[in-house]
């Protein structure tokens, strides 16, 4: 079995209930960046120990958040060391609109994993009205009104991440054996 982490950043509550039903899918651990745009050194040395990491925002302003950017700054130390080098990576954002500019979101996450060495795990599930219906093949897109709760989040997105987990968790373990 694959050791997973998602790591994500949530501004409001939308972006951790997504990264709830990933790290369910993918039975992971959660590492929450916190509001100033850290995390512990234990949990860096998790992250240095998984098999999979998937990484989560929300999509700010056509973006990750600055949190999640200030982390993926600060892993530039793993890049020099190739400490992420061959491990599994996957992504997920939610925003209020349904475009929301999400798409950049998810490549930025990509080219993070590509400088990082990193192998990216895209959404194969075909958009069937409830699973994946936003239909992107680059990770999961969540979406959710501007003024809605995070509980207001559609169940089939929430299960589109669930599933997407499922199917990162499953890459990593056929890779590592």
């Amino acid at each position: 079995m694959a050791q997973t982490i998602v790591i994500y950043h949530s501004g409001y509550g939308h972006t951790q209930r997504v990264a709830q039903s990933v790290a369910q899918g993918a039975n992971a651990e959660l590492i929450a960046i916190d509001a100033d745009g850290n995390i512990t050194e234990s949990q860096w040395a998790a992250l240095d120990a998984a098999d999979a990491i998937l990484f989560g925002s929300p999509t700010y302003m056509g973006m990750a958040s600055w949190q999640f950017k200030k982390f993926a700054d600060a892993s530039s130390k793993r890049w020099y060391t190739g400490a992420w080098k061959d491990k599994v990576a996957g992504g997920f954002t939610v925003s209020a609109n349904l475009s929301g500019d999400k798409l950049s979101t998810l490549q930025y996450f990509i080219t993070l994993a590509m400088q990082q060495g990193m192998v990216w795990v895209g959404q194969p599930a075909m958009n069937d009205g409830n699973i994946n219906r936003i239909g992107s093949n680059s990770g999961v897109m969540a979406q959710v009104g501007p003024t809605s709760s995070a509980e207001e989040i559609p169940q089939g997105d929430l299960d589109t991440a669930k599933a997407y987990g499922q199917r990162v968790a499953e890459l990593a373990a056929k890779l590592k054996s």
